[in-house]
Order: structure tokens, then C-alpha cells, then sequence
């Protein structure tokens, strides 16, 4: 964008939101303060913006099982707290991901489907709308029994 042209509404529009949704990542604990190699546990230990610390074996994150103690205190936050960095490795890992990853696979998918849940579209919107016009959600019906009865 040049100096002269003014951002169009749709833009303002998308960084509104953008700051919306970076201001609630921040809330919620998905941004990094500080990261930091422990040696004597082996972890790698965050920071979290709502004040949390979380810590991870960092052997057990596959892009980073094989650096050394050396190369695992380098660690360094990105600017923005998103992400973890090993800029000499050109490694980049999510505080978010990190974070899902320590939960069991169906707890993740939980987690995962109930942020997405979230969501807001265009096409959600005139899906709900047209299910109400149609008299809300259909009820649920019990199972028909597949069983043949013995007489």
C-alpha cells in the first residue's frame, strides 16, 4: 500500500478482527513471554501471558529431539509470542501446538472442534437462519433396534 491510498474498509475491517483475535490469544495463555532450556530436566519451559508456565521434555518434540543442550538454550520467543524460534536452525515451533500436543490425541480433536465451533461464516450464518425457518434443529429420534424379537 502506498503512502497515498487509504486502507479500504475491508481491510480496516480485517485488522480489526486481527486484533480481536490476537487480544483473545493473549487472554487465553496462546502467547510465549519468555522460553528457556532447563538442563537438568531436559525442558523446555514458557512463559504464558495469562501468567501460566508451562514446560515440555523437549526430546520428545521431534523437530528439536536431536539438537544439543547448547542448541536448545538458544530458544528465543518470536516477536509476537506465537511461536518459539531457533533462528540459526531455521526451526519455528507454536506455543499452541506445543500446548495441544501435551494433550491426548481426543482431548486435542475436543479442543480443536470446539474452537472451530466458534467460528463465524457467512455460509454458517445462512445455514442457521434457513434451519430456522424450517422450525429449528430437528429433534433427535432413539435408535431403532436392528435385534429380530424371539417369539
Amino acid at each position: 500500500m502506498h503512502d497515498s491510498e487509504k486502507p479500504t474498509p475491508a481491510f480496516l475491517a480485517q485488522l480489526r478482527a486481527a486484533r480481536r483475535a490476537e487480544a483473545e490469544a493473549r487472554a487465553a495463555g496462546r502467547r510465549a513471554i519468555s522460553a528457556t532450556y532447563d538442563r537438568p530436566t531436559g525442558r523446555i519451559v514458557m512463559e504464558l501471558t495469562n501468567g501460566s508456565v508451562f514446560g515440555f521434555v523437549a526430546r520428545r518434540i521431534p523437530a528439536i529431539s536431536d539438537l544439543t543442550d547448547a542448541e536448545l538454550a538458544c530458544v528465543t520467543v518470536s516477536p509476537g509470542g506465537s511461536g518459539l524460534d531457533w533462528d540459526d536452525l531455521d526451526i519455528q515451533l507454536s506455543v499452541a501446538g506445543i500446548i495441544l500436543d501435551s494433550l491426548d490425541p481426543k482431548a486435542a480433536r475436543s479442543e480443536l472442534a470446539r474452537i472451530a465451533g466458534k467460528s463465524r461464516s457467512s455460509a454458517k450464518a445462512a445455514a442457521s437462519r434457513a434451519n430456522g425457518k424450517k422450525g429449528g434443529r430437528p429433534r433427535k429420534r432413539p435408535a431403532v433396534s436392528r435385534t429380530k424379537s424371539k417369539r
